[in-house]
């Protein structure tokens, strides 16, 4: 990393967001890298009372914001990223603590930002074959499903292990971000994904392993299930509204308007008159049947060139006006 010392004058934020992390956040904050100018660690109303462990750390480097009241990571998360705008950082990291994300690889994280390379960089966990066999199987089957759907819904189809919140995004990009519309439960990092889609900047996944000891999950995995789906459709409509409707026009906008009604239409129409043919015991005519399979063939081809499309838009450095 001889390379960074270059960039020494770069204001760096930590932002820990602290739930029933007493047993690791003195250890987190103490192996945090020292070209991190601020560690802000948010207490979102931890029973453990992680916020006054920091504290009595007596390091000058950590803020501790207090929350009255649980608002879960994305909300936490949200609070540390507001102080470190105020601060004016250049770049801020998002790091867990319960000592899941090695603070070594900090430097490694924030390397493609700091060098002009991407505006948000994330850690990925799925690049290292060791960590991955330590990763709890329902953790790894359930990451490998949610990243391709939020490879749809976010236009990021180059990124996997869509969970992983050990995150760095730029200052100047953050400030774009309305994060009053963000997630504060467990959607957050996914969501993160979505808004930055949106806008057009570049993101890189960097290989960085887990940790994996007695840390406690916080996750509920019913409530995932049932949230996440309603969640992702949600950001895929609003992605493709703003990316090929309002900020460009382009063919994939053309096949999404001819592609999605005749796939509703053939769909529908042909269920319709294989219900009534069931009902009615007399089978639909040639015409007929013609008149769904058609427009749904046609309708899906359509779809599939503007995913071609959207998947050869996937933001690069070279496509952005600096």
């Amino acid at each position: 990393m001889d390379k960074l010392k270059k960039y020494s004058e770069i204001k760096l934020a930590v932002v820990i967001p602290c739930f029933n992390t007493a047993k690791h956040i003195k250890k987190v904050i103490e192996t945090i890298s020292d070209k991190a100018k601020h560690i802000i660690v948010i207490d979102d109303k931890c029973p453990q009372m992680s916020g006054k462990i920091a504290e009595d750390l007596n390091n000058n480097r950590v803020i501790v914001i207090y929350h009255k009241k649980n608002r879960g990571v994305g909300g936490a998360v949200i609070s540390g990223y507001k102080k470190a705008m105020e601060l004016n950082c250049d770049i801020i990291v998002k790091m867990d603590g319960d000592g899941q994300m090695d603070p070594e690889y900090l430097e490694k994280l924030i390397k493609p930002i700091i060098e002009k390379k991407a505006d948000y960089a994330k850690g990925n966990r799925f690049y290292d074959f060791k960590a991955l066999q330590a990763m709890p199987k329902i953790r790894l089957i359930g990451n490998g499903i949610l990243s391709f759907f939020t490879k749809a819904a976010s236009g990021y189809w180059n990124v996997t292990d869509v969970v992983n919140g050990y995150t760095a995004i730029s200052g100047n990009a953050l400030k774009n971000i309305n994060l009053s519309k963000l997630n504060e439960g467990y959607f957050f990092e996914i969501n993160m994904l979505i808004q930055i889609g949106i806008a057009g900047y570049v993101a890189h996944d960097i290989p960085i392993p887990a940790v994996y000891r007695d840390e406690t999950s916080n996750m509920r995995i019913m409530q995932i299930l049932a949230a996440f789906p309603f969640l992702l459709f949600i950001g895929l409509c609003k992605r493709i509204f703003y990316r090929y409707f309002i900020y460009d026009f382009n063919m994939a906008s053309i096949y999404i308007l001819l592609g999605l009604p005749m796939t509703v239409w053939g769909v529908a129409f042909g269920l319709y008159r294989w219900s009534v043919g069931i009902a009615t015991g007399v089978p639909n005519n040639a015409g007929t049947i013609f008149l769904a399979v058609l427009p749904l063939i046609l309708g899906v081809q359509f779809l599939l060139q503007a995913i071609n499309i959207d998947i050869a838009n996937i933001p690069f450095r070279d496509r952005k006006n600096q």
